[in-house]
């Protein structure tokens, strides 16, 4: 009863999150579009305090109330069907204080084709380590 009671908060816990599985984009994916030189109608958000992928603007940490404002700033500039991405990478996916408030708020300002990159671990081993491109 005790495992069956586990499962299912655990299962709560995974269909509560703001994004769907479709919505998750994997490194590989996002980095073979950079180095390929199609962003132009990419928009790259590093919400987070990790370092800077190739071509992305950094708000900082979207757990504090002022980078989140000026991430919905930015993004009342956009058409709802913009090719947004967002990522963190300061720490394990599943703990990350930024990605939940930043996914949320474009899911409530209407977008339509936002993603996030699954950055299941953090920034270094699933972007830097594997030799992705970076600012320059």
């Amino acid at each position: 009863m005790i495992s069956f009671l586990t499962g299912c908060s655990e299962n709560h816990k995974a269909n509560s999150e703001p994004w769907a599985e479709p919505q998750l984009i994997q490194p590989s994916e996002l980095a073979g579009i950079i180095e390929k030189g199609n962003t132009s109608d990419v928009y790259l958000y590093s919400i987070g305090p990790a370092g800077p992928i190739k071509g992305s603007v950094e708000f900082g940490p979207a757990q504090q109330s002022d980078n989140l404002k000026q991430l919905e700033k930015r993004l009342n500039e956009l058409p709802k069907d913009a090719n947004v991405v967002l990522y963190c990478g300061c720490c394990p996916f599943k703990d990350c204080p930024n990605i939940r408030p930043a996914f949320t708020l474009l899911n409530e300002m209407g977008f339509t084709r936002h993603k996030l990159l699954n950055l299941s671990q953090n920034l270094k081993v699933d972007w830097i380590d594997k030799g992705y491109p970076l600012m320059d």
